[in-house]
């Protein structure tokens, strides 16, 4: 079995003040609030993006005595230690697969931060890539130069990512589990971006709040350690991406390269009640030719990869604006869309004009010289679904918002919806007509039948897209969608109609994003005045595409790599582009 650490280091033979942070690394805020402590240390959560982290962090004292030259897990036979050095080359190997496939080509410059004994270092070299490794431990830097004495070109610097020269130079920069110990990660992620060159790729390895083992054992998941400073879900560690300066964003399971020696070792070392006591009864109950035997298995760990970008110099919105037969109102509400301020953002808008017959075409035609206004004209009307993804290829921001040209929806709602996207609180907000306040809530105008058929329609299908996945959501159909453009990366949509607001917010969530749902005003038309969902036909296609999405497999980096190869396709005679954003 692998050898074991010394007893674990006590806080209170701290010689060194531990740092105290006052607000949130990801979104700034100052609202920490307590939850449990480990080993001694306080774990405490933004109450604005759920960021969990130690607060205080151990001293520099203790952080010493933790990462010793036995911090590294270890066979304590050399049998053993060669399984252990296997493992971590197939992990490697499946890190290296996800680089490339989202890169779509192989080797380059690659830093890898915390590069450990070299073991990654070792396979990138295989793989073509001029490796630079940076490490704080000597013990790991003297075994990793061993390792490496034979391949070239390699470097090994023996210090912190401050101690790398240059700037603009590497293609791919590898954080494998360090971003986690890391005492300020903005600052890490930012140098990092000096490194990169333009369009420069990031890997990052970390445990994730959202994995299976962090929700099960909660308190108690084997990750909770005094060295691991941050806890990153899917959404806070993307934030804090795009916040410094990385864009397209994706995400995959952290899927790494285990066998029962090396699990019995790891719970040994970190105790968990009754895990602990499982993983030694598995590993005595197995044979011995099948304790070093490598499987696949993904535990608490998410990979996020990213692209380097400039920092805008100020932020854009995109209003993407679907119409068809919308004469009584577009003009009123389109006028008061190019009239509204938004404070800190530039604003683009995109009309898609789906050959109405009511004259609602040669309204939008009006505004086909404004500088602002991008107009898709369509000769074919296949629905609200299509008219909004023909926008979604043309938008330019920073960020997404959904605006029907009716009055359904109050404009002046847009602060609240954009303000948890401009502090990082969110990277997708939804604008929730049922519930949250008793002076913003759903209305119908003198049809208190049809109100209530739809409002029990409504109940019943957002609580089948709550059980399907796992979300806890009130209004998933409303209009009023507003997210990150990078959220959209990845992701195919295929819907036309209606149900596409089910396969936008169904593929948010399956990349991982949780909506905050804000509640808005809300009035709804009658079907005489325009309304246009139909009650028999769109509820079968809304269950369709739930069908389809919770069936399917979820991979954004097939997406990336179909479009990556597919044949450019013609322009399409069934669209009119007027207008340069």
């Amino acid at each position: 079995m692998i050898e074991i650490a010394p007893a674990a280091i006590r806080p209170d033979h701290a010689t060194e003040v531990r740092p105290m942070a006052t607000e949130c690394v990801v979104c700034r805020s100052p609202r920490l609030h307590y939850l449990f402590s480990v080993a001694g240390y306080r774990i405490v959560r933004c109450d604005d993006c759920g960021l969990l982290s130690t607060n205080p962090q151990p001293s520099d004292d203790e952080l010493g005595r933790i990462y010793a030259s036995d911090y590294f897990l270890r066979g304590r036979s050399e049998a053993s230690q060669e399984a252990v050095e296997r493992l971590k080359s197939r992990t490697a190997g499946l890190y290296l697969d996800l680089i490339e496939r989202y890169r779509g080509q192989r080797g380059g410059r690659l830093l890898e931060v915390g590069s450990g004994e070299g073991d990654f270092l070792v396979s990138a070299i295989e793989r073509g890539f001029k490796v630079t490794g940076v490490e704080y431990s000597e013990h790991a830097c003297a075994m990793a130069s061993k390792k490496m004495a034979s391949r070239c070109p390699f470097e090994i610097i023996c210090g912190e990512i401050t101690d790398v020269p240059g700037a603009g130079i590497y293609d791919v920069c590898v954080l494998s589990d360090v971003i986690e110990h890391v005492r300020n990660p903005r600052h890490l992620l930012e140098r990092v971006h000096e490194l990169l060159c333009p369009g420069g790729v990031i890997f990052i390895a970390t445990p994730s709040l959202n994995s299976w083992s962090a929700r099960l054992l909660k308190n108690r998941w084997m990750e909770f350690k005094p060295e691991h400073l941050f806890y990153f879900d899917s959404s806070t560690l993307q934030t804090l991406l795009i916040d410094c300066g990385y864009k397209d964003i994706i995400e995959q399971p952290g899927t790494k390269a285990l066998n029962v020696d090396y699990i019995a070792g790891h719970f040994a070392r970190y105790k968990v009640r009754g895990l602990s006591w499982l993983a030694d009864l598995v590993y005595r109950l197995t044979p011995t030719k099948l304790r070093h035997k490598p499987f696949h298995v993904v535990a608490s760990g998410m990979v996020q990869l990213a692209r380097r970008v400039d920092h805008p110099k100020r932020h854009r919105l995109s209003i993407v604006v679907p119409v068809f037969n919308e004469a009584r109102s577009f003009s009123q509400v389109f006028n008061r869309l190019l009239a509204k301020k938004l404070n800190g953002l530039e604003t683009e808008f995109i009309v898609v004009e789906s050959n109405s017959n009511d004259g609602t075409r040669e309204q939008v035609l009006r505004y086909s010289g404004h500088p602002k206004v991008k107009i898709i004209l369509q000769n074919v009307p296949r629905g609200k679904g299509y008219a909004v993804r023909a926008g979604l290829s043309q938008v330019t921001g920073d960020f997404v918002l959904i605006q029907d040209a009716d009055f359904e929806y109050d404009i002046e709602d847009y602060e609240a919806l954009l303000e948890p996207l401009l502090r990082n609180r969110a990277a997708f907000v939804l604008g929730a007509r049922h519930g949250g306040s008793t002076w913003k809530m759903r209305q119908f105008e003198n049809q208190p039948v049809v109100a209530a058929i739809l409002n029990q329609a409504h109940w019943f299908f957002t609580g089948l897209i709550n059980i399907c996945f796992g979300a806890s959501l009130k209004d998933p159909f409303t209009m009023y969608k507003v997210f990150r453009r990078d959220c959209l990366y990845g992701i195919r949509f295929e819907c036309d109609r209606f149900d596409f607001d089910w396969e936008l917010v169904i593929n948010f969530l399956r990349k991982g994003y949780r909506p905050l749902e804000i509640p808005v005003n809300y009035r709804s038309r009658s079907f005489s005045e325009g309304k246009k969902v139909s009650i028999f036909y769109d509820p079968i296609t809304w269950l369709r595409v739930l069908i389809r999405l919770r069936l399917s497999s979820f991979d954004p980096l097939c997406e990336i790599e179909r479009e990556r190869e597919a044949i450019p396709e013609p322009a399409d005679d069934e669209q009119l582009i007027i207008g340069q954003t």
